[in-house]
């Protein structure tokens, strides 16, 4: 019986292939919009992400996200250090810093300060140069999308990027370029800067307090959820881990702008037209081929047979359009990897558009179902 489902849902081949389009589309446009909403996201808290040796995240206790910067007194770094289950703590500046161009143009760049001692802070991965440079005069380590893009000068009609070696200027200041590094893109897409804490502190423009974060690793066997509580409770500062950070700028680019709205719109969208178009043509399936389930019927097949006929054909379209639309959408992806287009496509966001396509399925069949088994064996013998 489940053979003569699947040949009835195949024979009709205009009505069978306008199902899989349909469902195809709404799975590529709920997979491709979660992709680049989960990507932009990411982005938010990329800084994180490449700063992958601290445990712990102490700050003021007003900053909403990793952008909100706001300095602390130099005197935090030293009370975090005496807190016992701290195996190190180091201090952390964050910034934007003016760069001129050799075109005479200002660039804004993200201007991070690490620690001058054990360099803790730095790039994920250096592509060009050493790390250990940064101890040089005026040397800074520069991101590879700011330094072939944003920082780079122009020949006639050339762009030639920045390389180690060569020298830039950071509010007024000269800057020796000493290393290539590779970051995530942040969300502004501004180049980074990496330079030593104290060099930061002095080429930013003067504030009062500079220190932004202080970066803490535990001792090994430290639950670090508790020493995050006991560093509020001696200093009266913010401590978050890694993950309570990311967290926390997440809600506030979902709370204050429009990025979850908009997604979501388009998401919902799909999802509707998957519906209406796919209940519609399957409801029309099934009103073409009641008689052959009213022979079936009247041969003593049951309503509960009946049904897991029809669920196996929402279950065969949805499986092919799922399939279709979730490989266009990695396509897509893949087409666009090398582009300023946020794009992330973890495996959870094929099972939520696995069980989005279940689910539009499920509501195209209800129609279908309902009319099967109210079905009247009799019409067969009306024919």
């Amino acid at each position: 019986m489940f053979l003569f489902a699947m040949k009835m849902l195949i024979g009709d081949r205009l009505k069978y292939i306008g199902l899989i389009v349909a469902l195809s589309f709404a799975s590529f446009i709920i997979s491709q919009q979660g992709a680049i909403f989960i990507g932009i996201m990411m982005r938010t808290y990329s800084f994180l992400r490449d700063t992958t040796q601290p445990d712990i995240w102490v700050m003021d206790p007003t900053v909403q996200y990793v952008d909100d910067l706001k300095g602390m007194k130099e005197t935090v770094l030293y009370r975090v250090r005496s807190i016992e289950g701290i195996d190190w703590a180091v201090p952390m500046y964050k910034g934007t810093i003016q760069a001129r161009l050799r075109t005479g143009a200002f660039q804004t760049c993200i201007f991070i300060g690490i620690d001058d001692a054990t360099l803790i802070g730095g790039p994920p991965e250096i592509l060009e140069g050493d790390l250990g440079k940064l101890r040089f005069p005026d040397a800074v380590i520069v991101n590879k999308y700011g330094a072939d893009s944003k920082l780079a000068s122009t020949k006639e009609d050339q762009l030639i990027p920045l390389r180690v070696g060569d020298v830039m200027e950071l509010n007024d200041r000269r800057a020796y370029v000493a290393g290539i590094c590779e970051t995530m893109r942040t969300f502004q897409s501004q180049p980074v800067v990496y330079t030593t804490y104290g060099r930061a502190t002095s080429y930013a423009p003067l504030v009062r307090d500079v220190l932004t974060f202080v970066l803490v690793k535990a001792e090994p066997g430290v639950n670090v959820k508790q020493l995050c509580q006991k560093i509020r409770d001696v200093t009266g500062y913010a401590a978050y881990t890694t993950w309570e950070f990311e967290k926390l700028t997440m809600i506030y680019y979902a709370k204050y702008t429009g990025i979850v709205v908009n997604f979501a719109v388009a998401i919902i969208l799909g999802f509707v037209i998957g519906v209406s178009i796919a209940g519609q043509t399957f409801l029309n399936f099934t009103l073409d081929i009641l008689p052959y389930f009213g022979t079936f019927k009247a041969m003593g097949a049951d309503n509960r047979l009946l049904v897991k006929m029809v669920i196996l054909q929402a279950l065969l379209v949805s499986a092919l359009g799922w399939g279709i639309g979730i490989g266009a959408a990695s396509i897509f992806g893949y087409a666009f990897q090398k582009t300023e287009l946020s794009f992330v496509l973890p495996w959870w966001l094929y099972l939520i558009s696995l069980g989005a396509l279940l689910l539009i399925c499920f509501l195209a069949a209800i129609f279908s179902m309902i009319k099967v088994v109210r079905l009247d064996p009799a019409i067969v013998f009306k024919r």
